[in-house]
């Protein structure tokens, strides 16, 4: 009988089993939590593979031949010790529901990330990212997006094409303003901006009929506007 899953999750593994290797068929692997240090070739040419958790190893580089897993539509990498990710990542064409990158050391994503006009969720949280690119405009099936405890000190104007998204995650990072565009999200429900140097906001913000939830708890220096109750009077919890 073909398996077509496989859990290796907290079994203290330095390598992956060459077992495995003749798997062939496999849909899922799942390794989280061993103690990886690099992922061997052969696991790049498990072509029937859907999902793929390497989370919570010492993976410190990613090899661009993952590009060859092109069914792949759940990828998760977080708790890794990444610095960079491979542009071959774009080249994921099903990567379509989950990809997790969060507790790494990564200060930027490559451009080729936000060709995956597919993708639905996207974490990159706990991380030293310094820059959205406008590129992120390419994320157009984007639903939640979740960024917080970054070095961000701006987003792009660009954030506004992603109208699909639902949730935006941008705790503890050093922003002091948002782009009027931000107004384009009518699908908004969920904007957390705690902890940041957020000095004031848009009035494009009252644009947003389906947000139910702005969170702008430990800003200091914000000057509240006074259209902040018309926005609550919309149904709208608005956390200070």
């Amino acid at each position: 009988m073909e398996t077509h899953a496989l859990d290796l999750a907290g079994q203290g593994f330095s390598r992956l089993p060459d077992s495995a290797r003749g798997l062939t068929g496999l849909r899922e692997l799942n390794v989280y939590r061993n103690r990886l240090t690099t992922v061997p070739d052969w696991l790049w040419d498990l072509r029937e593979l859907r999902v793929l958790i390497l989370a919570d190893n010492e993976l410190t580089q990613l090899s661009p031949r993952i590009s060859r897993l092109s069914r792949v539509h759940t990828l998760d990498l977080g708790h890794n010790a990444l610095t960079s990710l491979p542009d071959e990542i774009g080249e994921l064409p099903n990567l379509t529901e989950y990809l997790y990158l969060s507790d790494n050391r990564l200060t930027s994503l490559p451009e080729s990330l936000f060709r995956l006009d597919r993708l639905r969720y996207l974490g990159a949280t706990d991380n030293a990212l310094t820059e959205l690119p406008e590129a992120v405009s390419g994320l157009t099936a984007l639903r939640e997006l979740r960024l917080y405890h970054n070095r961000l000190t701006a987003l792009p104007e660009s954030i506004g094409e992603l109208t699909a998204l639902r949730e935006l995650h941008l705790r503890g990072n050093h922003i002091a303003r948002l782009p009027d565009t931000i107004g384009k999200l009518t699908d908004l429900r969920m904007l957390d901006l705690r902890d940041n140097g957020l000095r004031e906001l848009p009035a494009s913000l009252l644009g947003l009929p389906r947000l139910a939830k702005l969170d702008l708890r430990w800003n200091r220096d914000l000057r509240e506007p006074g259209w902040l109750p018309e926005l609550e009077a919309n149904d709208c919890v608005v956390l200070r």
